[in-house]
């Protein structure tokens, strides 16, 4: 899909003319020119459908979003302080669909002094998936604070070491899903598939490869593996550090769970992103890897939640 409309591309090509007509302008921008010239209409027709579904999708997210928000606005079932939450809630609902438009224009551009295959800046994409992040983030934060009740937890120092370790990985966990955009974007786990070290080296030649030095983090496909890597092993270092930490504190039966669920999420999500890498990204591998980058964001607030001071 080369263009955005908020209502008329909801009703989708139906007769033949109208496939061809959408094929001819898709035909007019780089990635069938270079990537894709030998597309079939068939084969237009399944790309076509999957960038549809995901925008229809965002509509609905949109709407569960929207109608609810306005219902329980007008009844007044909404405390003050929730209204805010709400309005922060919507208003990152239409930003993220206005970013996704924005990204999704960078793979149609024409990029003259590029001699890489099209595809959608990294910049973008990383900036799409980081607002989903910060909406889904926000939006169960909301809703674990409304519906599980607080514990009393005694405020000691152990308590409150624990808290803030629990903030701090779960920061590293953000980071490491948020550089996740850059590999993808980058098609970065293609270039070094073995593990633990990258070819027959732990640092490879040409990690800053590219100048000035700053450009590798983002840019250079190696480097962006090699932090992805290195985020990720510092991510489950420090959820096996807390899980331990956590054992030696009396815990509530439920912030027990989540402090375990944490732990299991992660161990599992290590050895997808391993599988992924020595497997080539197989699509369904790597789309499940992705997804377990989301569990376990879930499980580190779920935790977050738990060890919540009590207001007084």
């Amino acid at each position: 899909m080369v263009d955005w409309h908020l209502v008329k591309e909801m009703k989708p090509p139906r007769t033949q003319q109208e496939w061809e007509a959408e094929f001819q302008k898709y035909q007019q921008f780089p990635e069938f020119k270079i990537l894709n010239h030998d597309m079939t209409l068939p084969e237009f027709k399944f790309i076509w459908y999957m960038e549809y579904s995901h925008r229809m999708w965002g509509r609905a997210v949109g709407l569960a979003y929207l109608l609810p928000a306005a219902y329980f606005w007008h009844r007044g079932c909404l405390s003050p302080p929730l209204k805010g939450r709400v309005l922060g809630l919507c208003a990152l609902v239409c930003f993220q669909g206005l970013l996704g438009w924005y990204m999704v224009k960078s793979g149609l551009e024409e990029k003259p002094d590029s001699y890489d295959i099209p595809r959608v800046s990294q910049y973008r994409l990383a900036a799409h998936l980081g607002s989903a992040l910060v909406l889904y983030s926000a939006s169960l934060w909301t809703g674990l604070s409304l519906l599980l009740p607080q514990h009393k937890l005694p405020e000691t120092k152990q308590l409150l070491r624990l808290r803030q370790y629990a903030h701090g990985t779960t920061a590293l966990i953000f980071l490491t899903a948020l550089s996740g955009a850059f590999v993808a974007g980058l098609d970065a786990g293609l270039v070094y598939n073995s593990f633990p070290k990258m070819g027959e080296r732990w640092i490879p030649d040409d990690l800053l490869a590219f100048s000035p030095v700053l450009r590798n983090i983002f840019e250079n496909p190696t480097t962006v593996q090699f932090d992805h890597r290195i985020l990720g092993i510092a991510s489950v270092t420090a959820v096996t550090a807390l899980y331990f930490f956590s054992r030696k504190i009396p815990l509530p039966r439920r912030t027990r769970m989540a402090v375990t669920s944490l732990l299991a999420v992660a161990c599992m999500q290590v050895g997808l992103g391993i599988s992924t890498l020595l497997l080539y990204v197989p699509t369904p591998v790597a789309a499940t890897h992705q997804s377990g980058s989301l569990a376990l964001l879930s499980m580190a607030l779920w935790l977050m939640s738990e060890l919540r001071r009590v207001p007084k």
